[in-house]
């Protein structure tokens, strides 16, 4: 029964902090009250809306909500998510776009399993559609997984990994957004070692921590700081009653995301204040700018105690990715298998959780592979969100990415109009600011640690 105790008190203090919120609400907008118009009446139902939204998004997976892609001939196509593969702790899903036919660009994106859902990466998946079929990695909240279903750890996802890229065919382009980077890497050298022809054709790996120590920051100092031990003491808890993982040891999202926002907490205690007053002058609307961040930011999930140990682990304090080290069911996964896979990596100048040349190691570790098929990209100015996200993303990051696959993959379609040259394949320094940094905005190229 470890840990029950406390994983039920975190989601009673966020159950009764929505109930207070609603209440709030509720008491606020009393109509009897409208005959005395005293402003303090329009800020506690406005704190009562916020406050209410906020605590309930922390328990609900949010929706893909992908828009339709517009055809050719002007027509809107319609975007279907369909699961293609089903596994207990996660699924391989299907963004089918009606009355399309199949693109030349087959893009498989692995999402993070890190505290937040997949669709972190919906602007992401919208962005690629128009000119790519898209697939994604959908990890499942580890307090819905019933511990029947045994256990999953870093060598798990690995292998799922490898399983869905032999599903989708060689005719394959993975791009790993931050933390399964290295984990994409080693799936990929797994199939160079056992099944070469199932190899994708080009994999690009986002800010993720390849090899943690070549740059330092709160996320590997806090690794290095805290023991196995201790981790395992303070941060591991047992899922109540609640829910269908009962018993399941995990690393919770609700302590997960007080570590988010600890990390940024007076500029989060900003822009919830900014939106009360916002609510209550009428101003904020259901999709706006706040809303649409934080909708998605609050929203998190149970990680396998397992996974977030081995990962802290392995990744982290052993960098067994880092040395070439990785083993999976006891047998060594050496990068350098990887010969006819083209390797890009990229990464933002002000990325705070992977910072810069923790992702590009990768491109020393696989020998194997030539200098013609590798490429880096840093991005100036961009943030951690910002290089898979934000503005930055979308101007240059995107194009860029299109134009490797294409150039490497096969691909006769060209990049949008806008594609700039191709990355180059020395590093780039640049310090201008790009887009918005406020959290709450969609140009946010701020912290989101993924």
């Amino acid at each position: 029964m470890r840990g029950i105790a406390s994983y039920d008190a975190m989601e009673s203090i966020r159950n009764t902090n929505e109930w207070l919120g609603a209440t709030a609400r509720a008491l606020g907008a009393y109509p009897a009250f409208a005959m005395a118009p005293h402003p303090m009446f329009r800020l506690i139902s406005a704190w009562g809306r916020v406050a209410e939204r906020s605590f309930h998004r922390m328990v609900v997976k949010p929706d893909w909500d992908i828009p339709p892609v517009l055809g050719s001939e002007g027509q809107d196509h319609l975007v279907y998510v369909e699961q293609e593969l089903a596994r207990p702790f996660g699924n391989l899903v299907r963004f089918r776009v009606a009355r399309r036919e199949p693109m030349e660009r087959r893009v498989l994106l692995v999402a993070p399993m890190s505290g937040h859902y997949a669709t972190l990466l919906r602007s992401t998946v919208t962005s690629l559609l128009p000119d790519c079929d898209v697939w994604v990695t959908d990890w499942t909240n580890a307090r819905d997984i019933p511990v029947s279903e045994g256990r999953f750890d870093v060598e798990d996802y690995a292998e799922y990994l490898v399983d869905f890229i032999r599903h989708l065919g060689p005719d394959l382009h993975v791009v790993a957004v931050c933390q399964p980077a290295p984990l994409a890497l080693a799936a990929t050298a797994m199939l160079a070692r056992d099944e070469p022809a199932a190899q994708p054709r080009t994999l690009t790996l986002i800010g993720g921590p390849i090899d943690p120590d070549a740059a330092a920051t709160d996320v590997t100092d806090f690794g290095n700081r805290v023991t196995m031990g201790e981790l395992d003491a303070f941060m591991i808890q047992q899922v109540g009653f609640k829910y269908r993982g009962a018993g399941r040891m995990v690393y919770p999202g609700l302590a997960q995301l007080s570590s988010f926002i600890a990390m940024n907490a007076e500029t989060h205690g900003r822009a919830f204040a900014d939106q009360i007053f916002a609510e209550a002058s009428g101003k904020a609307s259901e999709h706006d700018k706040h809303n649409k961040f934080y909708d998605e930011y609050l929203a998190v999930m149970d990680m396998t105690a397992e996974f977030y140990l081995s990962t802290v682990e392995r990744i982290f304090k052993n960098g067994e990715i880092a040395a070439n080290a990785f083993t999976v069911r006891g047998r060594h996964v050496d990068l350098a298998a990887i010969r006819d896979v083209a390797i890009m990596t990229v990464e933002g100048a002000n990325d705070d959780i992977s910072a810069p040349g923790q992702c590009v190691a990768a491109l020393r570790l696989c020998s194997g592979v030539p200098d013609a098929n590798k490429a880096q990209h840093l991005e100036p100015g961009a943030g951690h969100y910002g290089i898979f996200a934000g503005k930055s993303w979308r101007l240059r990051i995107r194009p860029l990415v299109l134009n490797f696959m294409d150039e490497h993959g096969g691909a006769t379609k060209p990049a949008p109009d806008e594609a700039p040259s191709r990355p180059s394949r020395k590093r780039r320094k640049g310090s201008e600011a790009i887009g918005d940094t406020r959290p709450g905005g969609p140009e946010d190229d701020s912290k989101i640690a993924v």
